[in-house]
């Protein structure tokens, strides 16, 4: 059967932490919230199909599926000894001793055993019903730990007019315990990315791995497509080249140095700034890079050197060197095509290929642009607009021909509206006039016809008379009709005229514009 969408990008970040970010498979099952052996699953299949990760983007969804998971072949019944697995765990805990080196000595006793790599695998299944307590050593340009301090800082906000609280954002790296830190306005999203985007610029570089805490901003976002870790903080984590390994719930021990770093910066920044007044932002934050400096330049008390010097030493130079361009924020969501083959964003209208109607979307969005992604491959980019209930639409991006639509025509919506009404196919049919191309009504039109399930055809055609008297070529003014009962009051004489005349200095009148 088929992957599911989601398994296949569960399976895309899967490949792209192991051969781009050369995670161990525990780090990516973590960052990726799977098992370690569906990890090792996905990388065992995608070596047994003699694929290369120099191709992996060159595929689409589907293709990658089939080669991933072929027909099961027929079930095997030869039943082929086991290892003694805890003699083999205790045997890795001797000095020089390898999984080779077991499996070497397993298959000189069974020839008929696994081989390495199916050794290997179910090893790792039986040491993952362990409970080990390791002693955590990171090496230089591993790992940063972020996370926000619990106190806050008051901050008056010119724009606001009144006294706000800022978040202290905090980043300090494993190896040299060098430290960063800045004020926010907010935990959301886009302060959440910002930060992360200055810290790696202070750092001149990037770590191998970002451990956050479970923040709403960047872990367990309310997600349809993927639940686990947001996919704005996903796409900056691919831009900087680096892996997001959330820490687990409830294990204080994950992120034990970043609580530290938390509690130094409450003590030696916060609490030096208890009595300062601040009115604006950049001014707190050039308060925290003066203390910020002082308290990388403080002596360890109990081993040499400062953390500055100690960042010099071991993580400054195992750093990845920064992509020549900092990440343009961008938000991603969810758009299914229309049958005017437009999808929605902020209101507004995008086209999109129209082979693609009725198909889901990944959409990304930036201050500028808006993206829009089938099966992992962009289809198409238009430049952004903020004219609520517009369409940017692109005529290569519309059929040759509209008459080889056979589901939705214009004439089908008007043939839809005369079974309910004259007045409901003459306010459809000026609908579909109004438009630059006529596809650009479909959804309004259809809008309208769906009304008559809701309120009887009766009811829709009297609010059409209604639209068409006041001028209305509008969804929502004939919805707002019928919402108010206004379909069911007595029109006025004329069905055009209006009995009720203003005559008021101000007021032009009609014949003003003749």
């Amino acid at each position: 059967m088929p992957a599911k969408r989601l398994t296949m990008r569960k399976i895309r970040e899967v490949l792209r932490l192991k051969f781009d970010c050369r995670l161990t498979n525990r780090k990516i099952a973590r960052s990726c919230d799977v098992a370690r052996s569906t990890v090792g699953d996905y990388l065992r299949r995608f070596s047994d199909a003699g694929l290369s990760w120099s191709i992996g983007d060159d595929l689409d969804d589907g293709h990658l599926n089939r080669l991933l998971f072929p027909p099961p072949a027929l079930p095997s019944h030869v039943e082929r000894p086991l290892p003694d697995w805890a003699y083999v765990h205790a045997q890795l805990r001797r000095k020089s001793v390898t999984l080779m080196l077991l499996w070497q000595e397993y298959k000189a006793q069974y020839p008929d055993g696994y081989q390495y790599s199916q050794f290997c695998h179910r090893y790792r299944q039986w040491r993952g019903r362990l409970d080990p307590v390791l002693r955590q050593h990171y090496r230089g340009g591993e790992i940063l730990f972020v996370d926000y301090a619990g106190q806050t800082v008051a901050v008056f906000d010119r724009k606001a007019n009144k006294v706000r609280q800022a978040q202290i954002f905090v980043a300090t790296l494993g190896a040299s315990n060098y430290t960063y830190a800045e004020a926010t306005w907010t935990q959301k999203l886009p302060d959440w990315i910002g930060a992360h985007r200055r810290a790696f610029a202070i750092f001149g570089g990037v770590p191998e791995v970002v451990v956050p805490d479970n923040l709403k901003s960047g872990v367990k976002q309310a997600c349809f497509y993927e639940p686990d870790l947001n996919p704005t903080y996903r796409d900056m984590a691919a831009h900087y080249d680096t892996a997001v390994v959330p820490t687990r719930v409830r294990k204080p021990r994950d992120k034990a140095k970043v609580e530290s770093a938390v509690l130094v910066v409450e003590r030696w920044i916060l609490a030096a700034l208890r009595d300062r007044s601040f009115m604006s932002l950049s001014e707190l934050n050039d308060a925290i890079a003066q203390l910020l400096k002082k308290l990388n330049d403080r002596r360890f008390q109990k081993l040499p050197g400062t953390r500055r010097s100690m960042f010099e030493k071991l993580d400054k130079p195992a750093l990845k060197p920064l992509p020549a361009q900092p990440y343009t924020f961008a938000e991603w969501k969810k758009a299914r095509v229309n049958i005017d083959y437009h999808i929605e964003v902020n209101r507004h209208y995008y086209s999109v290929p129209y082979r693609l109607i009725k198909k889901q979307l990944d959409v990304r969005i930036t201050a500028n642009t808006i993206e829009c992604f089938y099966n992992h491959k962009r289809v198409c980019s238009h430049r952004r607009s903020f004219v609520p209930g517009r369409h940017s639409t692109v005529k290569a991006h519309m059929p040759r021909a509209h008459q080889k639509w056979v589901d939705w025509t214009p004439d089908r919506f008007v043939r839809w509206a005369q079974k309910i009404g004259p007045n409901t196919a003459k306010l459809i049919t000026k609908v579909l006039a109004s438009k630059r191309h006529p596809q650009q009504g479909f959804r309004s039109c259809l809008g309208i016809l769906r009304l008559a399930k809701s309120y009887g055809d009766q009811r829709l055609e009297a609010a059409a008379d209604r639209a068409l008297m006041i001028g209305a070529k509008s969804y929502t003014s004939v919805a707002s009709i019928l919402k108010h009962n206004l379909d069911q009051k007595p029109l006025t004489a004329g069905h055009g005229a209006t009995d009720i005349k203003i005559d008021h200095d101000n007021i032009r009148g009609s014949q003003y514009y003749h």
